[in-house]
């Protein structure tokens, strides 16, 4: 069976070709090399389909198979599944975690211990001051001086719970932000939907859309940090994301995704905001634990002050204790006898009781919180990175692979053009020279 010249350079331009896309991808993963998300590729080169030659068309009379060249048969992105399920897990942990340790940090700094105005000192201030009244019960400059820190004391307690207060309302107003109609998850959403919807186009044309392929992970990367995502592959290019519990980007859905939705199992960040913000959260029961701080030194003071009360009774919140008495009002003794303390010394003698317990065990108790969840963050962001690290090596861009892949396929480039030349070459001689005298 005759085979026409013109079939080698068919030959040769398919290398070219092949080699060219090789060497565009190859120029694509270095020019990305350092772009978030992006994931490295690589041309597939597959030997196109051989020429048979029947039987009986050569010397021997066997058949044979002749080559016909290379095909880019697909540009793969190159993705590990799993890896990106591991990674978006521990995302999902450390969002949760990153968000408790600033919130309890706000709490934490909140009382200011220890310190000179945290509430801690103002109490041995105050402890001090009625010292200070029983060695003078009759001074006047003692009882005013014992009236201030009072005020001082009580004001430092309803500051503290005003700032507690603060932290899990902004808790709340970031968790309706985020999750409000204008907020990251609408946006995540939206953005979802349009790439589902590019991404499933491309693919039934027979393209490999693996730029937005890209795009799309890396924003499913972003909400796994505000909570857990599911994502399920559709077979033809789309996907099916469930966030939080609740089917949040979905082809079938108008729109492509809805939104908003009560999510039933946020976790990640947004888990960690609901549960800041609600009354069994950190942050109101510090507010409820300092509550009955306050609450139990009114109630010791204005025992032994029996004359009026000191302490406004009705205040009995770390948000409302006040101070009742005037400097004229102070009791220092049981009896009006010139001199008497026995009250300002019983009063005194409070000090290491149970309002200062109370108080230790809870500064005490928001140190071991702060703590732990610090050594949480600083697990949780130890494990994503490990992932992303082994993440990144397979989908991270080498330089020194793909510079070698460039001189391969420069020097295929190079070889399937010379090959080009030579048939020309053979052409040329065999259309304009054969028969010519001279040869």
């Amino acid at each position: 069976m005759p085979i026409s010249t013109f079939m080698g350079l068919q030959t040769a331009l398919r290398g070219l070709i092949a080699q060219q896309e090789a060497l565009d991808t190859t120029g694509h993963n270095i020019a990305n090399a350092s772009t978030p998300g992006y994931s490295r590729q690589s041309a597939i080169l597959t030997a196109t389909q051989a020429l048979t030659i029947p039987g009986n068309s050569v010397n021997n009379g066997d058949a044979a198979q002749l080559g016909t060249g290379v095909d880019v048969t697909a540009i793969l992105r190159i993705r590990s599944a799993f890896l990106d399920l591991q990674y978006r897990a521990q995302a999902t942990s450390l969002g949760d975690a990153s968000t408790r340790t600033d919130s309890l940090d706000q709490a934490q700094l909140a009382f200011a211990e220890p310190g000179d105005t945290g509430i801690s000192s103002q109490l041995s201030k105050f402890w001090n001051a009625w010292s200070d009244l029983a060695n003078a019960p009759d001074s006047q400059p003692a009882r005013e001086a014992l009236v201030a820190s009072a005020q001082t004391l009580t004001t430092m307690f309803g500051t503290v719970s005003n700032q507690l207060t603060t932290v899990a309302n902004q808790a709340a107003q970031e968790y309706a932000a985020e999750t409000g109609p204008g907020g990251e998850i609408a946006q995540y959403a939206q953005q979802l939907a349009g790439l589902n919807q590019s991404i499933g186009d491309d693919v039934r044309t027979g393209g490999s859309p693996n730029d937005l392929m890209d795009q799309r992970d890396q924003i499913v990367d972003k909400l796994a940090a505000l909570g857990q995502v599911s994502v399920t592959d559709l077979g033809n290019g789309q996907q099916k994301i469930d966030f939080g519990g609740v089917t949040l980007v979905d082809p079938s859905a108008a729109g492509g995704y809805t939104w908003p939705q009560t999510l039933t199992s946020p976790g990640g960040k947004l888990g960690a905001l609901l549960s800041l913000s609600s009354p069994t959260g950190p942050a109101l029961t510090y507010r409820s634990q300092l509550d009955a701080v306050a609450s139990d030194l009114v109630s010791k003071v204005n025992a032994l002050h029996t004359s009026t009360p000191f302490f406004n009774p009705a205040g009995t919140t770390a948000a409302t204790i006040s101070v009742a008495a005037t400097a004229a009002t102070v009791q220092t003794g049981s009896t009006a006898a010139p001199g008497a303390n026995d009250v300002a010394q019983a009063i005194a003698a409070l000090r290491g009781g149970t309002s200062d317990q109370l108080y230790g065990t809870l500064v005490a108790r928001i140190g071991t919180d702060v703590n732990a969840a610090m050594n949480a963050q600083s697990t949780a962001q130890t494990l994503a990175d490990a992932v992303d690290s082994r993440r990144q090596s397979v989908s991270g861009v080498s330089l020194d692979e793909e510079m070698t892949n460039l001189i391969k396929f420069q020097r295929g480039y190079q070889a399937s053009a010379r090959t080009m030349t030579t048939l020309d070459d053979m052409l040329d001689t065999l259309i304009n020279r054969t028969g010519k005298v001279g040869l």
